[in-house]
């Protein structure tokens, strides 16, 4: 069950990493003029996506595995499941902003990107919390 909790840990750590660096990637395509440059950010944009999907599926399918192991109790559990579904949400949510961009569709401003990078790094925190504590 250690093996499974590390490699749990290396996934989710990897996939916040994307989950951080792709919006990063949206506010700087909002932000530039040139097609030369919007082409080459929507092709690392992709290439992104790409990478960190099958990260953030190894994240939550070692999660449902460490579940059979240790099952499913306590609120906290409840709680980090919710915010887990929503990051879920939230990466299906930049494929979409990510094949808008690439289609040329994108009708949001660099600031918007900005305050929406941000919403992995606040549930982060709170998972974080939530897991270390078990505060329920």
């Amino acid at each position: 069950m250690l093996t499974l909790k590390a490699l749990h840990i290396i996934f989710v750590t990897s996939w916040f990493a994307g989950l951080f660096y792709l919006p990063r990637l949206f506010v700087n395509h909002a932000m530039v003029e040139d097609a030369a440059t919007r082409e080459r950010l929507a092709l690392m944009e992709l290439k992104l996506y790409r990478f960190m999907t099958p990260l953030g599926i190894l994240a939550v399918g070692l999660g449902l595995w460490l579940w059979l192991g240790y099952g499913f109790a306590g609120g906290w559990l409840h709680a980090k499941t919710t915010l887990v579904l929503g990051l879920v949400g939230y990466h299906l949510y930049c494929g979409k902003l990510m094949r808008d961009f690439a289609a040329g569709r994108n009708t949001r401003s660099h600031v918007w990107y900005r305050v929406f990078n941000e919403v992995p790094v606040l549930v982060l925190f709170v998972v974080v919390f939530l897991v270390v504590m078990k505060p329920f």
